[in-house]
Formats: structure tokens, C-alpha cells, sequence
């Protein structure tokens, strides 16, 4: 019952109480509300419903709609609450909201409500603490005095009750959780006359249903008015301190203006210091300019004054010489004694090229002198005079040489344009037969070799580099094509084999060319390749070696086998070997088929590649060994396989040794090695197709095996094929190389090895003190994929820099060019491992000199169709070639008809670079 009474009671006064105000000349009386009924005469008895408070301005419903909050509808003089708020807030300028107020005075309402009736009785008029009847009502009686109602005269005075005693105290508050109410009557303390002279009226409207009353403690309210508060504060030092920043950020402005101002007026004071400077240095040169020319004119005027003055007196006393032998004849020249007669004529005969130079005693012949690049010849060199030259005066010979607004300046030799930078003048603006030179920082003519022997040509930054030949080299390398021999009649078969017609580009000091074969002329070593491309339809394979000394045994370096293809593709191998060659041995390359249906004109389609054929020769001084080794033939069924060898040849067995189980090459010394290991082997198996077989090369130093390089060769079905790969490396004393194949799981292989030389390692060590190794792989930043036209392609360097050979790191030529800063021989090997569709794959090796825009080609090899079944497949280029200092070379990659879909930029893929000294 105590529950119920107390819920119907918070229920009631949880409404917002509106503060109303009321006129004194209008007559308008102001009831207070009384408490609602604080007991029920029994717990059956229902809620009351008469109307809870008394007065005209007091009545409410008995029944009404529950809402989450209670909600206020009390009107002042016909105005709604909310336009009260506003009046007076805009009369008394109060730093608090009304609305805050609203909910300090529900709070108070209901406190006010709980405490109304203590004893439970229906009489809920509040009592004063001494039994007195207060001057108030309702909640009137928790309000502060000052901002109670006041009572008019004229009006009825309100008295307490008569059982409450005389007079109405105050009644006294004492909890702290009423501080709200009291916070809010101080806020609220206006008198009527403050307010208008109306008086302060309070009317409660109950709008909750009893159970749904969620009113906050005071203590949040309070805080939510303090909150309120310090936000306004907060807002106001927010507004301030924006307009601070504003302020600061214009000040900024305008310093960084100021600050662009002077550094435009420092640029433009330096370009005029700048502008200044070059006119003075202009003016320098032109004088200096005018000055050597003056002194080289006026030298010139002096010398023919003095030729034509004396010549026709010292013509008469030759000719009186000639005619008194015996007598002598003496001629003053500028204070000069020249004796002529038995003097002159110790010059007798003087070559073509000569002249008698008779001022030096005693005469001799001298050579002519020629006119330096830039000049033009004055007169002829006769058999008393030397030959006179010069200076060719550019700007007056080409006016727009240089442009329209660019002056000229001719120079001894050359001229300079005023104001070209070197860039520009790399883009070619000196014109033909002349280079920009870096050091003058002006065009120079190019230098003329004698007898036309250069070494490097000019360019638009470089001067002509004449060669010199030496009489003993190091090194030398030579190139041919081969040509496939025509068919004749009754020897059209291919059985037997024949030798390729080998063609020299050039003579060359090593050997010479007899028939079909390369005979040497002087001891050394010697290292083969040849690339080989061709579209057969033989049954089985095709073989091809390079044959030694042209026995009829058939002593072979190394050889290759082509397999029988499913359909009519190109395919390309290359072949290489190394050799001691002595004068009069023979080299020659070998094509033979192992049974006779293999007919020359119909079955064979050899396709004519650039300069297939190249070899280099190293000298004995420069310490090379070569060694050669074989590798016995085997039934191997398992996934790996690492060959035995054992040595056929070996110039130096001190240096080079097989380890002593026979599966790798020991070396003694530190040096650069070059080797290819090339195995034949028949596969069995529809899995060897698809995987295909992996090479790898190791190097093993301390007992810690590196892979080199991996070798990638296409997979085949019953047939016989074979596998091949090469590099250069560096080697150290006690370091071991070694091979491994990798088949696919359920593949069985046979590795062939016997004297034809199909399954051969050769191999040659070079002292580091006259070579040099560069190993590199594809990159993968760039890899050309999709319709690759003649895409070059780009490497990253994996070996030490090398000071002879280095890959270019920076400007046009980055990650694609090596360059070669000193003379001698590079071999390269490479390989390189891909997917694609197109119907034949091309891989070009070119040769750049200076700065030629085309380069040239080095050596080529073709690829066709990818193998029906297999993933990959691969392509490798062979080849040797001079160089000199400013020599660079790259590797571009193009695709008939078909894309490039993947390269492989790890193991597969490989480029090595040998580099010897010449």
C-alpha cells in the first residue's frame, strides 16, 4: 500500500511546473495547487479521479496519456510557456537557460510531493514544524521567501489551518539533495515589482502514469547547469583564440610574401651577375682569340716576306754552286749565316712524304708535317719546304652554324657557340667531323687517322681514338658466318655428315681459312661457340660438334644432339669447346644424322643467323690452362643426377684436377674461369614433357655448395636430346665447380657419354691480374611482356664490380647497357628461360660504340614454337667480340607474331661476361 502511495504521488509531481505571472490592475486571483490524496481506504479502492489541485488556474484531468517525460502546458496571460521563457530571459539577461530551471522545479515539485504527507492522511496541507499553518501552499512553501507569492491588498489573506497553531514558518531545508531547488529560487528571487507587479504563481500537471516516472537526481542536474555554464566560457575562449590564430596566420602570409619578393629580387641579381660574368668571359676569350691570331698571321707574313725576299738570291747561288762545286757561298738572312753548298746537299734523296730542312745543321729530311684537324692546307710540302696550314674559320665558312641568335666564336681548330651547355651540344650542334670537347667547352674537328686505322670513331662528345698495332697480344678474337653447302647429286644424304662452309668476316693474325676449316697459325688456347638454328623433319635427331684437327676418327671438342620434333618448329642450340691449338691444326663444325633417312634437300631448313661462328685466342703469356673432360654414359631413374668425369686433355694437370671422387673441378690458384658442360640424354616418360629438365652448376667453397646458374631445356618423350650450359665466374684457390641434372618424378632418363663428344666438358682459368667475370639476371622491374617488337632488356648486377666491365647504373642507358672501360676480348653466355606463344622468338647481342644511335649486331639466335605439353622453354646465345674503352652492350628480345606472357627472372635466366685483356 506504502508502494502504491508512493508511486501515484512521484507520478503526479514529476511534471514541470511553469512560473506564472499575473497583473495587479487586472484582478486576476492566483491559487496554489494542494498535494494529491496521500492514502486510499483500502488496497481495493482504484485511483482517485477528482482533480488534484483546487483553484479557477488549477484544473487538470483525471486520466492521461503516459509519456517518457513529463511535458508542460501551463500558459501566462494567454502566452505559452515557452514565449515566458523568452520575455525574461531577454528582460533580466540570465546566464542560464529557463529550461534548466523547468527541470530544477520538477525535481522540486516531487520532493515536495513525498514529504507532504507524512502520517498518511487525505489532508495534504504543508505544516509548519511547530504546528502552525505557513502563509504558503503546496510548493509555494519550499521557495525562498523572496521570490513567494505576495499577497494584494484588498485580497483575502490565506490562514493555516486550525490545527496547525498561529502563524506559518518557513519550514526549514535541511537534506542536500534539495540543493537543486534552492539553486534554482535563488536564480528565480524576483519580486512582483520586479516582474511587472504581478504575482508568481505555481500550477503542477501530473503527465506520467505511475511506474514511468524517470526523473534525474539533483545532483545531475546541477551539474548539467555547471556544464552549461563552462560551456559558454569554453565557446567564448574558442572564438578568441580563432581569431588569434586568423591573426596569425595573416602575419605569416605576409612575411612569406615579403620573403618570395626578396628571393625573386635575389635571383634576378644573380642572373645579371651571371650574365655579366659571361660577357667578361667572352670578351677574354675573344681577345686571347684575336691575340693568337694576330701573332700566327703576322708569323705567317714574316716567313713569306722572308721566302719571297731571299729565295730568288738563294736560287742564284745554288746554281753557281752547281757550277763551281768547289766553291763555297755564304748568304746573311736577318742576321743569320746559312751555308749553302756541300751542307745542302747532305739531304740527298728525300722520301715522297719528306722535305730537306736546311736550317739545322747539317741538313736533314724530315718528315711533313700535317695540317692538325680544323686547319686547311696553305701550300704544298716540296722537297726544300715544309707543307704551311691554316686555321679553317668555321663562322665565316658556316654563318648559321651555331643558329641565328647564338653567336660564333671561331677557335685554333674548331669554333665555340656562346652559351651552349654540353647537353646541348651532345644532341649533335657541332655538326658533322666535329666533337663538343668537355675540357675547352667548344667544338673541335676530329681527329684524321693515318691510313685509316680507327679504333673508335668520332662522336658528338668524343674525338677519333686511333689504333696502334702491337706486335705481340694477349688475346684476339675472330668472327665468320657459315654457309650450308649446296646439294649434289648422289650425295644428298646426311648420314654421313659434312662440315659447314666457314666465311671470315676479316683476315686475322690467329689462323686462316682453307676449304671448310680454320687453320691456326701460332700456339695458344682457343674457345669456340656457334649458334645454330634449323627446322628438320629427320628421323631420331640431328648432331652437331666442333671437330678438331679434321681427323677421320672424328676427335670432336663437344656436340649437341637436336631432337626429332612433333611438328615443323625451329629449333636452336649452341655449341662450345675449348682447346691448346698449335700451328697447323684445324678446327670445323660437323652435322651428321645417325641413319640415312635424312635427306639434305628435303628434310634440312637451316635458318641464316648473324655471325653464328666466333672464337677468341689467348697467348701462353698470359698463363690460361684448358683442360677437357668426358662423362660416362649411365642408366639413372631417379630425379637426380650429378656426372663423373674424367679427363681427356689438360695444358697445366697442376692447376686444374679432379676432386677425388671425379664429379668436380678442383682449382689451385685465384683466376676467372670459363666452362660449358654439355650432357646427351634420352628421356622416356609423358612427365618429362611438361616439367622438362633443369642444369645446375655449383660452386663449392669451404664445403659450402652456391648455385651459379640453372639451365632450363624443354621436356621431351622418347627421343634423344641434350643439355647444355656455360658461364664465366670467379674461382679461389681450393674452390670445386660441379653439375647436377634435375628430371621430373617418373622419368626416366639415360645420360649418354663416349669419344663423339656429346656429353664434354670444356673449360679454360685465367689469371685475375689480365681478366675479369660479370654475372647478371634479368631484372623483374620491366620485364617486356605482351607484343615485344626489339624491347631490350633490363639487368641487375649480381657479382662484384669489376673495374674493367660494369653494368650502367644511371642516365638513358640504366640497367641495360654494360660498358668495357679498357681494351681486350669479351665472351658472353646467355640463357634465357620464358613463356610464350610466339612463332618464332629472336634474341639479339649489340654492339655500341660512342654514341652511335644504331648499334650494331654481334651475334643472334632464334627460337620457335613452344613444345606442345611443356611450361617453359628456353633460348641460349653464345658469342666473342673485341671491345675497346667506351664499348657497351645490350641484349634486346623481339617476337614474331605472338606475345611474350612471362620471363623468368630467377634461376633459368643468366648472363656472364668474360673480359680479357688484349
Amino acid at each position: 500500500m506504502l508502494l502504491r502511495q508512493l508511486s501515484w504521488t512521484c507520478c503526479c509531481w514529476l511534471g514541470v511546473c511553469f512560473w506564472l505571472l499575473a497583473g495587479k490592475g487586472k484582478g486576476v486571483g492566483t491559487e496554489l495547487c494542494r498535494s494529491p490524496p496521500c492514502s486510499r481506504s483500502s488496497h481495493d479502492e482504484p485511483p482517485p479521479t477528482r482533480h488534484l489541485c483546487q483553484g479557477s488556474r488549477c484544473s487538470g484531468r483525471a486520466n492521461r496519456s503516459s509519456r517518457a517525460f513529463a511535458h508542460t502546458t501551463t500558459s501566462v496571460r494567454g502566452q505559452p510557456h515557452s514565449k515566458l521563457h523568452l520575455s525574461v530571459l531577454q528582460q533580466h539577461r540570465e546566464p542560464h537557460s529557463l529550461m534548466g530551471r523547468n527541470l530544477e522545479h520538477t525535481a522540486l515539485a516531487t520532493k515536495s510531493s513525498r514529504e507532504s504527507c507524512p502520517g498518511g492522511g487525505r489532508d495534504c496541507t504543508t505544516r509548519a514544524p511547530n504546528g502552525t499553518v505557513p502563509n504558503c501552499k503546496g510548493i509555494e512553501c519550499r521557495l525562498a521567501l523572496r521570490i513567494r507569492q505576495k499577497p494584494r491588498l484588498g485580497s483575502q489573506a490565506i490562514s493555516c489551518p486550525p490545527n496547525q497553531g498561529e502563524g506559518c514558518p518557513e519550514p526549514t531545508l535541511v537534506r542536500v539533495a534539495e540543493r537543486s531547488a534552492q539553486f534554482i529560487g535563488e536564480d528565480l528571487a524576483y519580486t512582483a515589482s520586479e516582474l511587472g507587479g504581478a504575482a508568481l504563481g505555481v500550477q503542477l500537471t501530473c503527465d506520467v502514469k505511475p511506474g514511468e516516472n524517470e526523473v534525474p537526481s539533483e545532483d545531475a542536474l546541477v551539474l548539467q547547469l555547471q556544464l552549461m555554464k563552462g560551456q559558454e566560457k569554453f565557446v567564448e575562449a574558442l572564438k578568441s583564440q580563432q581569431m588569434l590564430i586568423m591573426d596569425l596566420q595573416q602575419k605569416l602570409m605576409e612575411q612569406q610574401n615579403t620573403l618570395a619578393t626578396q628571393q625573386r629580387e635575389i635571383i634576378e641579381q644573380q642572373r645579371k651577375m651571371y650574365e655579366q660574368m659571361d660577357l667578361v668571359k667572352v670578351q677574354y676569350g675573344m681577345l686571347f682569340d684575336t691575340v693568337k691570331q694576330m701573332s700566327f698571321k703576322g708569323l705567317q707574313e714574316d716567313i713569306q716576306d722572308y721566302f719571297e725576299a731571299n729565295l730568288q738570291g738563294l736560287q742564284n747561288q745554288v746554281r753557281n754552286h752547281l757550277q763551281k762545286p768547289y766553291s763555297v757561298h755564304k748568304v746573311e738572312v736577318d742576321a743569320k749565316v746559312i751555308e749553302v753548298g756541300e751542307p745542302l746537299m747532305n739531304c740527298g734523296l728525300c722520301e715522297s712524304d719528306e722535305f730537306c730542312n736546311f736550317q739545322k745543321t747539317p741538313s736533314q729530311c724530315e718528315k711533313c708535317t700535317l695540317c692538325p684537324a680544323g686547319f686547311f692546307q696553305l701550300s704544298e710540302c716540296s722537297a726544300n719546304a715544309d707543307r704551311i696550314c691554316q686555321d679553317r674559320d668555321e663562322c665565316i665558312e658556316s654563318p648559321t652554324i651555331c643558329g641565328e641568335k647564338i653567336k660564333c666564336l671561331n677557335t685554333p681548330g674548331g669554333f665555340r657557340c656562346l652559351g651552349i651547355a654540353e647537353k646541348e651540344a651532345a644532341l649533335g650542334l657541332c655538326g658533322e667531323e666535329y666533337f663538343f670537347n668537355k675540357e675547352l667547352q667548344e667544338c673541335q674537328a676530329c681527329l684524321m687517322c693515318e691510313a685509316g686505322v680507327v679504333a673508335f670513331p668520332c662522336s658528338t662528345v668524343s674525338d677519333t681514338v686511333c689504333s696502334t698495332i702491337s706486335e705481340s697480344k694477349l688475346s684476339e678474337s675472330w668472327a665468320a658466318n657459315l654457309v650450308f653447302p649446296l646439294v649434289k647429286s648422289g650425295t644428298s644424304q646426311v648420314y654421313l655428315g659434312f662440315d659447314l662452309k666457314i666465311m671470315g668476316k676479316r683476315d686475322c693474325s690467329i689462323g686462316t681459312v682453307e676449304g671448310n676449316s680454320l687453320v691456326f697459325k701460332q700456339h695458344g688456347l682457343m674457345w669456340a661457340d656457334f649458334n645454330f638454328a634449323v627446322k628438320h623433319s629427320c628421323r631420331n635427331f640431328l648432331q652437331l660438334s666442333l671437330r678438331f684437327n679434321n681427323s677421320e676418327e672424328g676427335y670432336e671438342l663437344s656436340g649437341v644432339r637436336i631432337e626429332q620434333p612433333e611438328g615443323k618448329i625451329v629449333q636452336s642450340v649452341s655449341v662450345s669447346g675449348a682447346a691448346e691449338v698449335e700451328p697447323s691444326q684445324t678446327l670445323s663444325v660437323f652435322l651428321k644424322s645417325p641413319n640415312q633417312f635424312c635427306n639434305q634437300s628435303k628434310d634440312l631448313n637451316i635458318y641464316v643467323l648473324n655471325t653464328p661462328f666466333s672464337l677468341f685466342w689467348l697467348s701462353h703469356d698470359t698463363g690460361a690452362v684448358a683442360m677437357t673432360a668426358q662423362t660416362a654414359t649411365a642408366m639413372h631413374y631417379q630425379t637426380s643426377y650429378r656426372p663423373t668425369f674424367k679427363l681427356v686433355s689438360v695444358s697445366d694437370p697442376y692447376m686444374l684436377t679432379l676432386s677425388h671422387d671425379g664429379k668436380a673441378i678442383k682449382f689451385t690458384e685465384m683466376g676467372v674461369v670459363k666452362f660449358v658442360f654439355q650432357q646427351a640424354l634420352y628421356s622416356m616418360g609423358q612427365t618429362c614433357v611438361r616439367e622438362g629438365f633443369s642444369l645446375v652448376s655449383y660452386l663449392s667453397k669451404n664445403g659450402t655448395n652456391s648455385e651459379l646458374m640453372t639451365v632450363h631445356k624443354s621436356g621431351v618423350n622418347y627421343r634423344d636430346t641434350s643439355i647444355s650450359a656455360s658461364k664465366a665466374t670467379r674461382v679461389e684457390a681450393g674452390d670445386l665447380i660441379s653439375f647436377e641434372i634435375l628430371s621430373p618424378a617418373q622419368c626416366n632418363v639415360r645420360y649418354f657419354g663416349d669419344g663423339s663428344g656429346i656429353s664434354m666438358l670444356s673449360l679454360i682459368w685465367i689469371p685475375s691480374a689480365v681478366s675479369a667475370a660479370l654475372s647478371a639476371s634479368v631484372s623483374m622491374k620491366g620485364l617486356p611482356t605482351g607484343a615485344v617488337k626489339n624491347k631490350l632488356l633490363d639487368f641487375t648486377q649480381v657479382s662484384p664490380l669489376e673495374k674493367q666491365i660494369y653494368l650502367i647504373s644511371t642516365g638513358q642507358h640504366a640497367q641495360k647497357y654494360f660498358l668495357f672501360t679498357e681494351r681486350g676480348v669479351a665472351s658472353v653466355a646467355f640463357t634465357l628461360k620464358l613463356i610464350h606463344s610466339c612463332n618464332m622468338l629472336q634474341v639479339t647481342l649489340n654492339h655500341f660504340i660512342g654514341d652511335h644511335v644504331q648499334p650494331n649486331v654481334v651475334a643472334q639466335q632464334v627460337g620457335g614454337q613452344m613444345p606442345e605439353g611443356s611450361i617453359w622453354t628456353s633460348v641460349s646465345l653464345h658469342s666473342s667480340f673485341e671491345v675497346h674503352n667506351g664499348t657497351m652492350i645490350s641484349i634486346s628480345l623481339d617476337c614474331v607474331r605472338g606475345r611474350v606472357n612471362h620471363i623468368a627472372h630467377g634461376p633459368g635466366t643468366s648472363l656472364s661476361i668474360l673480359w680479357i685483356s688484349s
